[in-house]
């Protein structure tokens, strides 16, 4: 019997995991980097043990060291959550060897599924349909498309859609050096790339006795760069006749490798057709849909079957009773909300989170006991979003009795949610959800493609009003903090002669003037008829109302010195405050090429007095686990590279400098 647990990972699958520890009793370790040594998942353990160093490298993916951390803090277990080492058979191995109970599969049923390759030839055999795996070197015109996989790993790291032959070469180094970095693991192998493919995978659960459960399918088709975005289950338009093929072929897959523990068997649909992609022997990030629509702890399972247990259907149920069900099993859907920016392909985002807020959360990190929003996050308001993992912020899941209500409670709880400091892919996720070939059930793995317009931030409109809100709000702490003028109304003139001007920079970047009469009454020099009709301050916010057309309008505003944050009905609008005076030291040359966030230079492409074209890459930097091209912006020439391979930058750095040519020209 398990009495003390080790997680060999971090942020919210820590937390998720100590939950069900705290539930059955098990006293709890984790480990932690020196940039993690603040997050939440540290403080909830019983026991924390420092890793010293940052990257993954230097510390989650040091099985020696967390082997050896558990036998300091006198762990008798290890779960390995999810990414890290928890697909790691030798790792496992070693887990085992040093006398502690491994939460999950037998090294040896890892090995089988580790790589992809050796997967599709093992699941053939067993009978579950695959595609044609295709060696790099032999594509031929007739093969294409094709994609290019990482052979090991998983989250869309190390693959890429190839549509010409030209761009095999190119795009089988750039996967291989991905995988490389991302999983310790170069090889990369293609097979043909399905048009409008739909992302299906069934959770299993299986026991030392040879029993396989399947606890019913998720669809995970709304994906970006092959990662996944949104997660449902039950996945909508599924004929039974193919459910019941799915759910066996997923059977038959876990009892070929004797599975153990909690797995999922991934699947690419094409209409009722279906093919084996990989078999992920951890559990899944997504798992939250299943357990609100089944009434189980997977955790608490995978736990069970690592002590022995048998999972069949009575006995589970002593190990994590399921809660109270509604009539009918229902619908769940999840989403992640992550730093990013679509509107720049997805860039992640870095900084501190200054606010974090979800309403309408009944339960984090367990299964509520009637139907609503669930919440799994690694962080909260006031932590930083760093640059040495992955930039997910929370799991947002809506559990109703159907879809098309877990949909629309999932959306207004996103849309009311307050999250600020850093850009997130929160518009682009209500958009999602309440877009008709989603809300059809008719999407695929590629239809974000097209689709970055979605979700792009406030409108012109909402933006000039939350300027003027935060406007207001600034004059108005400003007349309440002053020692001599408290008592006159603020930008108060004996003789008016032009409004008041006060200048921000929007999230875009783009500046915004917001032009203002103060006195008795604000009102706006640029909106017409709109006046203030009230001002509140709180604690930590001031509600400015905004009426004048017959409907008024609730603004609140946070402070965070010059980050603003302007909340309404209408959207958020994150602004921050130009001060008057603009130090020239700040000023950068142009055709400079900044670091869009901190991260590692790997390659550098060109060298000064290169004539580059727009869009030619420059060098490549990497953060978060993604590789990033920084291109030119121009036609020009390069004038100067600040950087080499191996260098560290921050945020905003300058990496390069490209001149235009007229520029070249008038300096030649």
């Amino acid at each position: 019997m398990i009495t003390r647990l080790l997680v060999a990972n971090r942020g919210e699958i820590a937390r998720r995991v100590f939950r069900t520890c705290r539930d059955l009793g098990i006293s709890t370790v984790a480990i932690h980097s020196d940039a993690d040594a603040g997050m939440p998942f540290v403080g909830e353990a019983d026991l924390a043990i420092r890793l010293p160093g940052n990257t993954p490298a230097e510390t989650y993916l040091r099985g020696e060291l967390v082997i050896e951390a558990a036998q300091r803090a006198g762990a008798d277990a290890i779960h390995p959550g999810y990414g890290f080492l928890s697909e790691n058979a030798d790792f496992a191995r070693g887990v085992i060897d040093a006398g502690l109970t491994w939460v999950g599969p037998d090294p040896e049923s890892m090995e089988k599924m580790a790589t992809k390759v050796e997967a599709k030839a093992l699941m053939a055999a067993a009978g579950v349909p695959v595609l044609t795996e295709l060696a790099p070197a032999d594509v031929t015109e007739a093969d294409l498309p094709i994609l290019v996989k990482a052979s090991s790993g998983g989250g869309g790291r190390g693959m890429r859609v190839v549509r010409t032959l030209a761009e095999v070469a190119g795009a089988v180094e750039l996967a291989s050096a991905e995988a490389a970095s991302a999983f310790g693991d170069p090889t990369v192998f293609c097979e043909p790339y399905v048009e409008n493919g739909r992302h299906v995978e069934v959770q299993l659960v299986g026991d030392r006795d040879g029993n396989v459960e399947v606890f019913g399918e998720r669809d995970c088709s709304v994906q970006r760069r092959h990662q996944k975005v949104i997660e449902e289950t039950p996945a909508p338009g599924l004929s039974e006749e193919t459910r019941a093929a799915l759910h066996e072929a997923a059977r038959q897959a876990g009892k070929a490798i004797s599975y153990v523990g909690a797995g999922t068997v991934e699947f690419l649909l094409s209409g009722d057709r279906f093919f084996f992609l990989e078999m992920n022997t951890r559990l899944q990030v997504e798992h939250p849909v299943t357990e609100l629509v089944t009434g189980t702890d997977l955790v608490a399972l995978q736990l069970a079957a690592a002590e022995g247990t048998p999972v069949a259907p009575l006995g589970f149920e002593t190990v994590a009773e399921r809660p109270p069900q509604p009539a009918g099993r229902g619908h769940a859907v999840e989403v992640r909300l992550y730093a990013e920016d679509p509107a720049a392909g997805y860039q992640p985002q870095s900084g501190r989170l200054r606010r974090f807020e979800v309403p309408g959360v009944r339960a984090e990190f367990e299964n509520p006991s009637s139907y609503g929003i669930r919440l799994d996050s690694g962080v909260r308001a006031g932590d930083e979003i760093g640059t040495f993992y992955d930039a997910m912020i929370a799991k947002v899941i809506a559990w109703a009795p159907t879809r098309e209500q877990a949909l629309r409670q999932l959306a207004g709880a996103l849309e009311r949610a307050e999250i600020h400091g850093l850009r997130t892919n929160r518009d682009l996720l209500v958009s999602l959800l309440r877009d008709p070939v989603v809300v059809a059930g008719d999407m695929h793995t590629t239809y974000l493609d097209g689709l970055e317009a979605l979700g792009g931030g406030p409108d012109a409109d909402t933006v000039a009003l939350g300027g003027f809100a935060a406007a207001v709000a600034l004059a108005e702490r400003a007349r309440l903090a002053s020692l001599h003028h408290s008592r006159i109304p603020a930008g108060w003139r004996n003789v008016v002669s032009q409004p008041q001007l006060t200048t921000f920079v929007t999230d875009d970047d783009t500046e915004l003037e917001v032009r203002w009469y103060g006195g008795r009454q604000f009102r706006s020099a640029d909106l017409d008829g709109v006046v203030v009709e009230r001002v509140e301050h709180g604690d930590e916010t001031t509600t400015v109302t905004l009426g004048g057309d017959g409907v008024s309008r609730w603004f609140v505003v946070h402070v965070d010195y010059e980050a603003i944050d302007v909340e309404s009905p209408l959207g958020h609008v994150a602004l921050t405050k130009l001060p008057r005076f603009v130090d020239p030291a700040d000023a950068v040359a142009s055709g400079s090429l900044l670091a869009p966030m901190p991260g590692s230079v790997v390659t550098v492409a060109v060298a000064p007095g290169d004539r580059v074209e727009a869009g030619q890459q420059v060098l490549v930097l990497e953060a978060m686990k993604m590789q990033h091209s920084v291109t030119a912006p121009h036609n020009g020439v390069v004038t100067e590279i600040d950087v080499k391979p191996g260098d560290q930058v921050s945020a905003g750095a300058v990496l390069a400098v490209v001149s235009q040519d007229e520029t070249v020209e008038e300096q030649g």
